[in-house]
């Protein structure tokens, strides 16, 4: 037996023997790497570290918090700074077992303790992978056969812009590249906050609050941003910038590779450009964007000039020839309504001409057009020939200066600058030119005015012939469908009187759209894909393209060239042309910068844009717009398919009801039809015309009431069931108007409406519009004076469709059009009873 010496010796033994093997395993499991691979991989506290030891990745918490990320962050600085970080919206909440490595398929994949995938770069490959650290910072996953990179994080930046790293937008592939802020210093999810390249038009740099523009830097020059006060030469950093039909990219590189510097966009919304400083041991910040009032996106409004060394900060471009809008909001600092021009242009008596500004940032860039290779001369010509043509300027000022930018709205977020401003040229009425100029109009010019005017002669001509032609064809496919359907739009109008708008040739709109790039892709309905694009003046356009699959593409191609062609109202979208070559098919209409209701109002984030306010002027602009189809057009107009989807919003919100490829005209006093081919889309559909095909303008006024009912609730009539009476959304308004808890009804996104009264009318209007028989409801006539008056209304009956979902069979799956929503699908072929 043992001594109790012996005991403690062995005892003592073994403690030292497990405190080696501790150390042992420590060293083996705890190491800086350069690779990972599926055999060689990463754990809670071993780091991936670059070759000249720049930059490290590896597992690590923010600020205070509990979270763990895997990120990447410079070694040598004393001060811990994350540059990068991969599962930013998924946390590790116990690190424990946790590991990142490359998988049997070629992902870098992150895994937690219970072996779940948290994170991965989705980047297979079909040899053995593996993933390095490179001393920019960029981690690069590369195919262990042919040597190919698979994915590098560089294209996927968080809130830091290195040295290499590009901003921007791929216009062939759809790649984009841009910052986004941290929510806080303590978790690294994506914030509120984006610093991106805008594309519309000639690209700039822009820094949004959400969807909102907070700063906006001037257009690149050829030297700097326009405005920039920062040097064109300077010491740090040059800029790499590409600009072309395939690309829009700037990324800058350090001048001298000592020095550390980055761009940050904090999680305050701020952009940060910060160098290191070794002996002080901070991060010294040398420029902050937004950095002064003037930095503010169009503080000034139109025309108007901010000016930091000025005591008021906006004045006119020029007050000798611009006044502001609201001259008493002006003097006690309410520039927002902007400036305005003294004397109006008179561009088609070919008087106007162009005053130069220089020392400015040039203004906002998103409608304009610009051509790199242009003279300013000849950007003049182009400008001089287009009424809509607000000024211009060189896209590029070096030397004597090239490149042509072009401006067809108001000029807006302009900053008078002491350096690092350029020339813009301004058009104005003749009598405000600063010098004698007189109209450019040469020889040259004029031949091509005739040699336009031959084209125009030759075009016309071609138009009805053409159109002579699908009207026959039309005639021929559909006559057995007109027995049943009633008179079709227009069928015996002439050629030209049916197709009164103008023919775009395929090429000009394929141009427009970049070859109808799925980066200008809208959306897509049962006609076909939506794109965007801009015409060679600069004007933004919708374009629909047939569908080759459609079965019903072409009625409503003809259905809505011969019918909107002949209708103009400022709440109905405007049809600008079409485009026929062989089986391609194009509308082209004016483009809606906020696309379709439906994105607002469904929305929980889009949704907070749209104040009551906001939102009755939508209701009224609709109501006037079905009023002018249902009773002052030329034709009277049943459209068939109004729901949220259909009606676009321009930039101020103003509602355009669209899509009239199912509308049906009547002539004379008739106003109600019958088919056996119901269309439209169910939720919005009045019960006579679902159930028995019996269609008529209070077909209208009950989608029209879904709508009002939709735009107050911010819900959706189709797929809203109540938790406790299992109503759809007009059942449940029904119940809360019997209850007298209607304002229960209003969107949660906004607290309260500043006219509770206006609300209540609104949803009472709405309940008049869905009542179970069509001669109960009101014509659209009733409803403009209702909603713009405030004497009493009629009482509502009980709604259609207002009982358990089951019971009339309204949940039937859907796909919307324009967008892409999974609630609203245009039916075109059910049988009606």
């Amino acid at each position: 037996m043992r001594s109790w010496k012996e005991m403690i010796l062995m005892e003592e033994a073994t403690i030292l023997v497990l405190l080696v093997l501790s150390l042992h395993m420590q060293k083996i499991y705890t190491a800086e790497v350069d690779i990972i691979s599926y055999s060689s991989f990463l754990t809670e506290n071993d780091t991936l570290v670059s070759p000249a030891r720049i930059f490290e990745l590896g597992f690590f918490k923010p600020g205070s918090s509990d979270n763990t990320y895997v990120g990447i962050w410079y070694k040598k600085i004393s001060v811990k700074t994350v540059v990068w970080v991969a599962n930013r919206d998924y946390p590790l909440t116990n690190v424990s077992s946790s590991m990142l490595r490359i998988d049997s398929v070629g992902n870098l994949v992150l895994k937690n303790y219970t072996d779940h995938v948290v994170w991965s770069s989705n980047s297979e490959s079909s040899g053995n992978a593996t993933a390095q650290l490179y001393d920019s910072g960029n981690l690069v996953i590369t195919d262990g056969n042919s040597m190919k990179i698979l994915w590098e994080s560089f294209d996927y930046p968080t809130d830091t812009n290195l040295p290499g790293m590009k901003c921007g937008k791929n216009y062939v592939t759809g790649a984009e590249w841009h910052l986004t802020s941290w929510k806080s210093i303590h978790d690294p999810a994506i914030g509120e906050f984006t610093w991106s390249i805008d594309t519309r038009g000639y690209p700039h740099f822009v820094l949004r609050d959400g969807l909102e523009i907070k700063f906006r830097h001037g257009p690149w020059n050829g030297e700097r941003f326009s405005g920039s006060s920062w040097p064109s030469i300077n010491t740090y950093f040059s800029y790499n910038t590409v600009i072309n039909e395939k690309e829009a990219v700037i990324s800058y590189n350090m001048l001298n590779n000592s020095v550390i510097s980055k761009s940050t966009l904090t999680y305050s919304g701020n952009l940060e450009r910060s160098v290191w400083q070794e002996d002080k041991k901070i991060w010294e910040v040398i420029v902050t964007i937004p950095k002064d009032i003037c930095d503010t996106y169009k503080i000034c409004g139109p025309y108007g000039s901010c000016n930091t060394e000025d005591t008021q900060k906006c004045s006119c471009l020029d007050g000798a020839k611009f006044e502001p809008i609201n001259k008493r909001g002006w003097v006690t600092g309410d520039w927002t309504g902007g400036c305005v021009r003294r004397i109006p242009l008179n561009c088609k008596n070919g008087t106007d001409g162009f005053n130069k500004y220089s020392n400015v940032k040039l203004p906002d860039t998103q409608t304009s057009w610009f051509n790199n290779t242009m003279s300013l001369t000849e950007c003049k010509v182009i400008c001089q020939q287009n009424c809509n043509c607000t000024a211009y300027a060189n896209t590029d000022i070096r030397g004597e200066g090239s490149g042509c930018l072009l401006w067809f709205n108001d000029l807006l977020d302009i900053r008078a600058c002491s350096k690092g401003g350029q020339d813009i040229f301004v058009r104005m009425a003749s009598s405000e030119l600063d010098h004698a100029l007189t109209p450019l109009v040469s020889k040259k010019a004029g031949g091509t005015n005739i040699k336009f005017i031959l084209i125009g002669v030759f075009l016309v001509v071609f138009v009805i012939s053409l159109s002579t032609w699908l009207l026959y064809a039309w005639r021929k496919r559909h006559l057995s469908a007109q027995t049943e359907e009633g008179r079709s739009l227009n069928v015996g109008e002439s050629g030209r009187e049916a197709m009164e708008l103008p023919l775009f040739s395929f090429s000009r709109v394929a141009k427009a759209t970049a070859n109808f790039s799925l980066d200008n892709k809208l959306g897509e309905g049962g006609f076909g894909p939506v794109y965007k694009g801009m015409l060679e003046d600069g004007q933004e356009i919708a374009v629909k393209r047939l569908s080759k699959t459609s079965s019903q593409g072409i009625d409503e191609f003809m259905n809505e060239v011969i019918c909107i062609s002949k209708l103009q109202h400022r709440n109905l979208v405007k049809l600008l042309g079409c485009s026929i070559k062989g089986d391609e098919k194009l509308l082209i209409y004016e483009y809606m910068p906020n696309r379709s209701l439906d994105e607002f109002i469904f929305d929980k984030r889009q949704s907070t844009l749209l104040d009551w306010t906001k939102r009755l002027n939508i209701i009224k602009g609709i109501a006037r717009g079905l009023l002018y189809l249902h009773q002052d057009s030329r034709l009277r107009v049943i459209h068939r398919d109004l729901k949220a989807s259909n009606i676009l919003l321009d930039a101020d919100m103003n509602p355009k009801i669209s899509d009239f490829g199912i509308a049906r005209s009547f002539g004379g006093n008739e106003t109600e039809a019958n088919t056996e081919r119901v269309v439209g889309t169910y939720g919005y559909m009045s019960p006579e015309y679902a159930l028995d095909g019996l269609f008529s303008i209070k077909s209208d006024v009950f989608s029209f009431g879904v709508l009002v009912l939709e735009i107050v609730s911010g819900m959706r009539n189709r797929g809203f069931v109540h938790s406790e009476h299992k109503n759809n959304l007009i059942g449940h308004a029904w119940r809360m108007h019997s209850e007298g808890k209607s304002m229960e009804l209003l969107d949660s996104s906004f607290a309260e409406a500043r006219n509770p009264s206006e609300v209540l009318r609104s949803i009472e209007v709405g309940l008049l519009c869905v009542q179970q028989s069509p001669e109960d409801r009101p014509n659209m006539s009733s409803v403009v004076l209702m909603l713009g008056n405030e004497g009493a209304l009629p009482k509502p009956k009980q709604p259609a469709f207002f009982t358990d979902r089951n019971l009339l069979g309204t949940d039937i799956s859907s796909t919307s059009y324009p967008t892409s929503s999974s609630n609203d699908l245009t039916f075109t072929e059910i049988a009606a009873r």
